[in-house]
């Protein structure tokens, strides 16, 4: 009898396994941690020529329409890479900035997964695969919306505070190595081997920066920001100036839907920029 038992357990312990194997999750697969949930912010250009008057400020109908006020928050960024953009190169985007208003520094190190075929679970799949998933509450996904491009972003940030500085201003440079090195998280420091970053943090220098203006609305019943980005021109004689419109939301189906909705308001007012936002791109380009 105890003998009929023993096999007959084993039976049963390999049909389950089995239909397991059969529904397409391996038993050592059966615990993996899952795909991080994004939020998602939609992003999107509007044209400098129609919405900043002379003074580079959004004009009075653009702050009108979305019920803004005519005070600004300043914002002082800076990216931090070595002259070869090493970090950058490898997806990443270790930034530095400053918060009219606040403190501290906020120090934020990116991961960067390029979304094909609008494709978002084949990006978050291929960052849970480099260990960024729902596990690690330390990180924040998000589903970066453009006008034609998505883009996930993981990102750790943290928060440093250096004395000596004043008001808007960054630290040293060498002041911003040692913040972003004492805090630099270990999948960005052990990237592609032991203390990868932290060991090109020593070698970084300043990418900008550029001191931005952000203005708070609404539309749709959504907050909405606008931001103004002054950023030397590709020649290096000048400034162009990036105007973004962006929101915030929970929701893929509010995004879509209200993504194109904006898009639409934008473009019946004369304001939109037919082009996806790279303000990080344009940056590392041009400092």
């Amino acid at each position: 009898m105890f003998k009929r038992f023993i096999g007959t357990a084993a039976v049963i312990i390999a049909l389950g396994a089995a239909l397991v194997t059969e529904a397409g999750i391996a038993p050592s697969e059966a615990h993996a941690a899952s795909n991080m949930v994004p939020d998602y912010e939609v992003k999107l250009l509007m044209d400098p020529s129609t919405t900043l008057g002379s003074d580079f400020k959004l004009t009075s109908s653009v702050l009108s329409a979305f019920s803004m006020p005519t005070t600004v928050t300043k914002m002082n960024v800076a990216f931090l890479d070595t002259n070869a953009k090493d970090i950058y190169n490898n997806g990443w985007s270790t930034r530095i900035r400053k918060t009219e208003g606040e403190d501290d520094f906020e120090l934020s190190y990116k991961k960067r997964y390029t979304i094909n075929n609008n494709d978002i679970n084949a990006a978050l799949t291929q960052a849970n695969n480099d260990g960024f998933n729902s596990g690690d509450t330390n990180y924040e996904a998000q589903v970066e919306w453009g006008y034609q491009k998505k883009t996930l972003s993981i990102t750790r940030s943290k928060s440093g505070s250096k004395s000596g500085y004043s008001g808007m201003d960054l630290p040293s440079i060498s002041d911003a190595r040692s913040l972003m090195i004492n805090n630099a998280p270990d999948k960005f420091n052990d990237w592609l081997s032991n203390d990868w970053g932290t060991t090109k943090l020593q070698a970084s220098r300043y990418f900008g920066p550029v001191l931005a203006k952000r203005s708070i609305g609404t539309w749709s019943g959504m907050q909405l920001y606008i931001e103004v980005w002054p950023i030397k021109n590709a020649a290096g004689t000048g400034t162009e100036y990036v105007v973004e419109a962006s929101f915030k939301t929970n929701s893929a189906t509010t995004a879509s839907a209200k993504h194109d909705e904006l898009v639409t308001y934008l473009q019946n007012k004369g304001w939109f920029l037919a082009q996806d936002s790279l303000k990080t791109q344009l940056i590392m380009d041009r400092y």
